[in-house]
C-alpha cells in the first residue's frame, strides 16, 4: 500500500530562494520506488544565459509524476544546480531535494542526462561572469558564442535507476568534491521551478501511473513556455502530425466508401436493367393469366397462381 508522509527535516519548504548552511532534504517519505529515468531529448536552450535543470519524478497524492526538464535563469551569477534524488532508507525511499550553489554536489549517483551522468556537472562552466555552454553536451543554437565542446566519461548503457539504494538502485557514494560542495552555501530552489513543479502536478497525462514512466511532455523551452514529447518535438507539431495523419486516414476511407457505394450503385443498375430486360418475356409467357400491368412482380404473381 502506498503512503506519503511528510517529515520536516531541515527547512518548512522548496518556496521562494534562501540560504542554507547545508544540503536540505526534503522528507517525502515513499513506500514503493520510482520510475526510470526516461530517455527524451533535449529541446534548444531558448535564452544564452539560461540553465538546463533535469526532469525528475516527483511524488504527490496520486503517486509519481514527471517534472519536465526545463530551461531557467540561475538565482545569482556563478551558481550552479545539483538535482534532487530519491534515496533508499530503512526501506523507504526519501526524496533529497536539489539546490543552486557554486559547484555541484551528491545527486546519488542518478544519471539525469545532459551533463548529469551520475558525479559531477559536464554542461558548461562559468567564466569570467558569463557561463560557457559545453555544445557537445547541451542544445544550443548558432547564436550562442560562449561554447565549448567536451564530452563526458559516461557510455551508453548507463543505469536509468531514478534512486540511489535499495534493490535495483544505484550504488553510489559522494566524492570528496561531493561531499564538500553539500557543506557550502546553498540557494533553495526558485519560485519559478517550484511553480513548474506544481504545473506539471496537476496534468493527469504526467503520472506514472498513467502513462508508464513515458511522459507526454518530457521537457519544456521555459517555465510555462514551449512543451516537448520525448522525441524532442513540440507537442503542438506532434498534435498537428496525428491530426494530418488522421485527415489523411479519415479521406482515405472516405474515398473507399464512395468509390463502394458507387461500384454497388453500378451493380444496382446493372440488376435492374437485367430485370428489366426479362420482363417482356415473362409478360409473354404469362398470357391472360396476367390483369395486366407490366411490372415484373406482377408478372412472377400471375404466374405462381
Amino acid at each position: 500500500m502506498k503512503r506519503l508522509a511528510v517529515l520536516l527535516i531541515a527547512a518548512s519548504s522548496l518556496i521562494g530562494v534562501m540560504k542554507v548552511s547545508a544540503q536540505v532534504a526534503v522528507g517525502l517519505q515513499v513506500d514503493i520506488a520510482p520510475p526510470a529515468i526516461p530517455v527524451y531529448v533535449q529541446p534548444p536552450c531558448p535564452v544564452e544565459g539560461y540553465f538546463w535543470t533535469p526532469g525528475y519524478w516527483a511524488y504527490g497524492p496520486n503517486g509519481y509524476y514527471w517534472v519536465p526538464g526545463v530551461w531557467l535563469a540561475p538565482p545569482q551569477i556563478g551558481f550552479l544546480w545539483t538535482p534532487g534524488y530519491w534515496g533508499w532508507e530503512t526501506g523507504r525511499y526519501f526524496w533529497h531535494g536539489g539546490y543552486w550553489g557554486p559547484h555541484v554536489g551528491f545527486y546519488g549517483g542518478v544519471n539525469y542526462g545532459f551533463g548529469y551522468g551520475g558525479h559531477g556537472f559536464y554542461g558548461g562552466r562559468w567564466d569570467g561572469g558569463a557561463f560557457r555552454y559545453n555544445a557537445a553536451v547541451w542544445h544550443v543554437g548558432g547564436g550562442f558564442h560562449n561554447t565549448y565542446s567536451e564530452r563526458p566519461a559516461v557510455g551508453p548503457g548507463a543505469s536509468r535507476a531514478s534512486y540511489a539504494g535499495g534493490p535495483g538502485g544505484i550504488e553510489a557514494k559522494p566524492t570528496p568534491e561531493e561531499e564538500s560542495a553539500m557543506h557550502e552555501n546553498h540557494v533553495q530552489p526558485t519560485s519559478k521551478q517550484m511553480s513548474h513543479e506544481h504545473s506539471a502536478s496537476l496534468s493527469h497525462s504526467q503520472l506514472a501511473s498513467v502513462n508508464h514512466g513515458t511522459p507526454s511532455t518530457a521537457a519544456r523551452s521555459t517555465v510555462g513556455g514551449q512543451r516537448y514529447n520525448s522525441a524532442g518535438h513540440t507537442m503542438v507539431a506532434a498534435h498537428s502530425a496525428q491530426h494530418s495523419a488522421g485527415a489523411s486516414h479519415s479521406a482515405a476511407t472516405h474515398q473507399q466508401m464512395q468509390h463502394t457505394n458507387q461500384s454497388q450503385g453500378a451493380s444496382h443498375q446493372s440488376v435492374q436493367h437485367s430485370s428489366g430486360a426479362s420482363h417482356p418475356q415473362m409478360h409473354s409467357s404469362g398470357g391472360g393469366r396476367s390483369s395486366g400491368g407490366g411490372g415484373g412482380g406482377h408478372a412472377h404473381g400471375g404466374g405462381r397462381r
